[in-house]
C-alpha cells in the first residue's frame, strides 16, 4: 500500500520563526519552524513544520523567505503533567524556495490543500451556532507505514456537517480541505488560563471511497 496517497499536503507560505531542534532518530536530526499561510479572506494560519536536516542541505531556512512544502499532516502523543496531549505538525517531505516571475504575479494559486483518506474513529459531534450555522467535529484515523496511524481533527460545515452526523465509527472517508490554526483558552484546575493553539483540517469536500468488488448486486441481475 502506498501510504502517501492516504495523506498528502501542499503549503505555500512565509517562514515566520527560526528553526529549532526537535528530536533525533537513528542519527537523523529534525527541526521545527512556523509557516504563515494566507487564506483567501486575508487572515493567516501559522502552521508548524517538522523537517529533516537532510532537506536543508541546499536550502537556508531564514525568516521572511517564501517556500513550498509538500508532505503529510501528522500527529503524535505528548505527555504533559501526567496527561496525554495530541500534537499536530506538518511533516515535510519536499521543500523549495518560491520565486515569483512577473507572469505569475497576481495569479491565483493553491497555497493550502490537504487530502486525507481515513476512518472515523470517534462519533462525529454535530451542532449549530447561535446564528444557525451547522458544524461537525470529526476525528479521522489515517493509516501510516509500520502499523502507525495519525489522528487528525477535522471540522465540517453546512451540508458536509449534516452528512457527518450520521456516519458510524469505522466508516472510511476521503476528504479535501486545508490546515488551519485557531487560538483558544485552556482553563486549568487551579483557575488559571493558558492561551493555546489548535490545528485541524477545515473540510471543503468529502466522499465515501468506492470499493472494488467482483460481486454483482441483485439489482444488476436481470
Amino acid at each position: 500500500m502506498n501510504y502517501s496517497e492516504n495523506n498528502h499536503l501542499v503549503l505555500i507560505g512565509k517562514i515566520v520563526s527560526e528553526k529549532n531542534y526537535s528530536h533525533e532518530i537513528y542519527g537523523e536530526k529534525f527541526y521545527v519552524f512556523s509557516l504563515e499561510v494566507v487564506r483567501l479572506s486575508s487572515t493567516t494560519d501559522i502552521i508548524p513544520i517538522t523537517i529533516s536536516e537532510r532537506l536543508l542541505t541546499n536550502l537556508d531556512i531564514t525568516l521572511g523567505k517564501e517556500v513550498k512544502v509538500e508532505g503529510q499532516f501528522r500527529s503524535y502523543n505528548s505527555y504533559e503533567n501526567e496527561r496525554n496531549r495530541l500534537i499536530l505538525t506538518v511533516f515535510a517531505k519536499e521543500i523549495e524556495e518560491v520565486v515569483h516571475t512577473d507572469e505569475e504575479e497576481g495569479k491565483d494559486e493553491v497555497t493550502n490543500e490537504v487530502e486525507l483518506v481515513g476512518y472515523i474513529c470517534k462519533k462525529p459531534i454535530y451542532r449549530q451556532t447561535p446564528f444557525g450555522r451547522e458544524i461537525a467535529d470529526v476525528l479521522l484515523a489515517v493509516n501510516r507505514a509500520y502499523n502507525k496511524s495519525d489522528y487528525i481533527p477535522c471540522i465540517a460545515w453546512g451540508r458536509n456537517a449534516r452528512f457527518c452526523q450520521n456516519m458510524e465509527i469505522g466508516a472510511e472517508v476521503k476528504i479535501t480541505g486545508r490546515v488551519q490554526s485557531r487560538s483558544y483558552e485552556k482553563k486549568h484546575e487551579d483557575g488559571t488560563t493558558e492561551t493555546r493553539v489548535a490545528y485541524e483540517v477545515s473540510i471543503a469536500s468529502m466522499e465515501i471511497p468506492e470499493k472494488e468488488t467482483d460481486e454483482t448486486s441483485e439489482e444488476e441481475v436481470v
